[in-house]
């Protein structure tokens, strides 16, 4: 279960050894891998996430969707009509990019589905914190408790359209949950908030250790507990702070200010950050490239990134959210089906040009054939 693991500690320059990055990890803890956790110091505290995350719903809520039912192409379908607009409160792309998020930070999605005749005219999204998974006896789930202000809402499972929607991902130690993608970077996040936190302090100190005041009076001796107390609040006050960078300090007889200072590369965070940014772009199928990484030569253009990020996580992510809806909304007889059209994405269009030049030039397929290997049904008709 995700709450055996939700949070560790990081133990410092023991874990990841000397230097800067350690001293900034040092005592912190990793951010925990709940849903609450990774939105709020994950997706609304570190602007990499943030955006990886937004990258992947965005695109996926944004695929062109094509609906085949008994093998040929509705597309004034109600189903597509249901998705566009889910509910009153919400246009199609706003409820995708919610289930597609909750996918991504919680590793769930869950979907309260409002029939009206048997049929389903709205869909709700329900935060996946909310909602615990009531099994039965075998351990299987039979219906789900969503916890809202009034009380909690039992929604049970009764194999029929209007049944709660769940939609997961694979989850290796739990049959009842998925895992979020972001939960593997939880370590990453971790690193780069404690770098974002480090650098801050480093440019609020003047980007520089303070330095040392050491005391040497001819007669030997330490500075009273008083004078040693009254030395350090008078530093902090005059001295601390971008207000006060380039203040002259004001010695008093026997102290002697021994400037410090960091090398270059110890105020060196950049490539640290980089790696916690490219370690949390992987975990969500997203190319650095995409985010503005650098240091990254796996693709060797923008464009090729893109497709690489349509083909490996949208299109894949796209499709089975869309069997999932339609499984639930449907019935088996009703032969529906919902892909995504790659004809539609403008960063495949290169790729998909050539697959048209290849299957045009092929005289030994008929038309039904081209079609079908196009993605389209056999039959126009």
């Amino acid at each position: 279960m995700l709450k055996g693991w939700m949070r560790r500690v990081v133990k410092g320059r023991q874990a990841m050894g000397g230097g800067p990055v350690a001293a900034a990890m040092a005592g912190v803890e990793v951010e925990g891998r709940s849903y609450a956790a990774l939105a709020r110091r994950g997706y609304a505290g570190n602007p990499v996430a943030h955006r990886a995350v937004r990258l992947v719903a965005e695109a996926a809520a944004a695929v062109p969707l094509v609906l085949q039912a008994e093998e040929r192409e509705v597309p004034g379908h109600p189903l597509l009509a249901l998705l566009a607009r889910s509910n009153p409160l919400m246009a199609g792309p706003e409820f995708l990019e919610t289930l597609y998020s909750h996918l991504a930070l919680d590793g769930n999605a869950f979907v309260e589905v409002v029939t009206v005749a048997g049929e389903a005219r709205e869909l709700y999204p329900l935060r996946p914190d909310r909602v615990r998974i009531e099994t039965g006896r075998q351990g299987w789930p039979e219906a789900l408790v969503v916890e809202t202000g009034a009380g909690p809402r039992r929604l049970a499972f009764e194999g029929r359209i209007g049944d709660p929607l769940h939609i997961r991902l694979f989850h290796p130690l739990d049959a009842t949950r998925g895992l979020a993608p972001l939960a593997s970077a939880a370590g990453a996040i971790a690193l780069s908030n404690a770098a974002t936190r480090w650098n801050r302090a480093l440019i609020d100190n003047s980007a520089r250790p303070s330095g040392a005041l050491v005391y040497q009076p001819k007669e030997g001796g330490n500075l009273s507990p008083q004078h040693y107390e009254r030395l350090k609040r008078e530093l902090e006050e005059g001295y601390a702070g971008a207000q006060a960078a380039g203040r002259p300090l004001l010695l008093e007889g026997g102290l002697d200010w021994k400037p410090m200072s960091l090398t270059p590369r110890d105020l060196d965070f950049a490539e640290a950050k980089n790696g916690a940014a490219r370690d949390i772009a992987l975990s969500l199928g997203v190319p650095p490239p995409l985010l503005g990484l650098p240091g990254d030569n796996t693709y060797s253009n923008y464009q090729e990134a893109n497709r690489a990020f349509y083909r490996l996580t949208v299109l894949p992510l796209v499709a089975r959210t869309m069997a999932a809806l339609v499984q639930g909304l449907t019935r088996p007889a009703d032969r529906v089906r919902i892909d995504p059209d790659p004809d539609g994405i403008s960063a495949l269009s290169a790729e998909r040009g050539e697959l048209w030049a290849r299957v045009a030039a092929a005289p030994f397929l008929t038309d039904a054939e081209k079609r079908e290997a196009l993605g389209y049904a056999p039959d126009p008709r």
